[in-house]
């Protein structure tokens, strides 16, 4: 019992830290960026004639723990280093950059958060948990202008609970768009000429139905809506829903095609696929889609179809996003550090240089324009399909098994092309009340 009560104290005095201390540090990083919150232009700050000045701030010393992606360990250790070298001030700090992945960071912090990180990687339909958690600190003042000003819009979104800011994007990457093979797929714009073409070819078109990922592509581009909204402690208070219309009806419809296709598979990994004409997966498989096509290498946005209404509509989905927190600290002086030393790691030069290094497509709008990763064609693919994305926010884990669910019953044949309007009607009902109900 006295463990549990101590755990909690800490807890609170951490949060009260954060608080306090976001925003406060105003270190000129080695790229230049300045961060912080208080910032003065002439080395003190004043309220009137007899003011003393601002006390400089007091960094201490100590280790701060950063969890990244196995891939970027080493990366993010080095420009870490880089980082503290030209900030001799801050010098009394070391870093150790350990190998915990974004999907595995936030079950870790969750669970034991005293004993997380200082500095996370993690995806960022993990941010509503972790808020609620007490794992993230928020970022106010200056250090909310640097994510504002420096990164796309809907990366910031991705970072934003409630109205508070709560991470550092590090990447613009995390959507899906089409990857094909250019001497099989002839008009890579239309859904049912790339079905079409695959057919003929005895070629597979792969796209993972039952997901809740990849499913909302055709709901959102009939315009339905499937949001939730959080409040600042990251609770759901309602769900925004329309799945249960016409434009519902149409989208499932179009689903339902799909997987009526002799060309049809259900899935979204080229390394898993076989014979692949045409598949939807994103940036993380383009080396992968690379040696399968070879010279016939192709990626374009996402196709749009002919609903059964005669429209034609553009398919949509999710875009998503990697973010950096900051755990709240009990220690002002390391708190200052750890949001200096996170908008270095998620400034325009780190984000370049990650790119170059392992491919993570940037956040950063001046790293976005580099003629690198303008160049990239599976990056440029899905810079034109996010413009007909969603940011991806927080949704129920629940919600995941419901759209597994609704894709399931397509696949096995429990809503098909022999379904009347009424038994769809009926199926997407029951799934938006279901949705509605998480938010209860």
């Amino acid at each position: 019992m006295k463990k549990k009560v101590l755990a909690t104290l800490l807890a609170s005095a951490m949060v009260v830290a954060c608080l306090s201390g976001c925003g406060n540090d105003s270190t000129t990083p080695a790229d230049g960026t300045t961060t912080g919150g208080d910032t003065t232009t002439g080395g003190d700050t004043t309220t009137g004639d007899d003011a003393a000045p601002a006390a400089p701030v007091e960094y201490g010393s100590g280790t701060i723990t950063i969890w990244v992606a196995e891939n970027v360990v080493e990366f993010t250790k080095a420009k870490a280093e880089e980082f503290l070298a030209a900030n001799p001030d801050m010098s009394g700090y070391t870093v150790s950059v350990e190998p915990v992945g974004e999907g595995d960071a936030a079950g870790n912090m969750i669970t034991d958060v005293l004993g997380g990180a200082d500095i996370y990687g993690f995806a960022q339909d993990q941010i509503t948990r972790l808020v609620s958690a007490g794992a993230l600190c928020p970022i106010v003042a200056d250090n909310a202008s640097f994510v504002t000003s420096q990164n796309d819009e809907g990366s910031a979104k991705a970072a934003t609970v409630g109205d508070m800011l709560y991470a550092y994007p590090m990447t613009s990457d995390n959507g899906y768009f089409l990857y094909y093979d250019s001497s099989v797929v002839s008009d890579p714009t239309s859904l049912e000429a790339i079905v079409a073409d695959c057919e003929a070819a005895g070629k597979n078109f792969y796209m993972e139905i039952n997901s809740g990922w990849y499913q909302p592509a055709f709901f959102f581009a009939t315009g339905c809506e499937l949001t939730y909204d959080t409040d600042d402690a990251g609770n759901f208070t309602a769900c925004n829903i329309s799945y249960a219309t016409d434009k519902g009806v149409v989208a499932l419809k179009e689903i339902i095609e799909l997987q009526s296709s002799s060309a049809f598979q259900n899935g979204s990994s080229v390394s898993s696929g076989t014979n692949i004409g045409a598949i939807v997966d994103g940036t993380w498989d383009s080396g992968a889609a690379q040696e399968i096509f070879g010279d016939n290498y192709a990626c374009a946005k996402l196709p749009s179809f002919e609903g059964s209404d005669g429209n034609t509509y553009q398919l949509s989905g999710f875009g998503g996003f990697k973010l950096l927190g900051i755990k709240p600290q009990t220690e002002e002086g390391k708190l200052a550090v750890c949001h200096a030393l996170a908008q270095y790691l998620t400034g325009t030069d780190v984000q370049l240089a990650r790119y170059n290094e392992v491919g993570w497509g940037p956040s950063n709008v001046a790293a976005q324009k580099d003629a690198a990763v303008q160049a990239d064609v599976a990056l440029s693919a899905l810079a034109e399909q996010l413009a007909y994305t969603i940011p991806q926010g927080n949704y129920p884990g629940d919600y995941w098994t419901l759209a597994t669910s609704l894709g399931d019953d397509i696949i096995q044949g429990n809503l098909s092309t022999s379904s009347s309007d009424d038994d769809l009607m009926n199926a997407l009902t029951t799934f938006e009340n279901t949705c509605i109900s998480y938010a209860q």
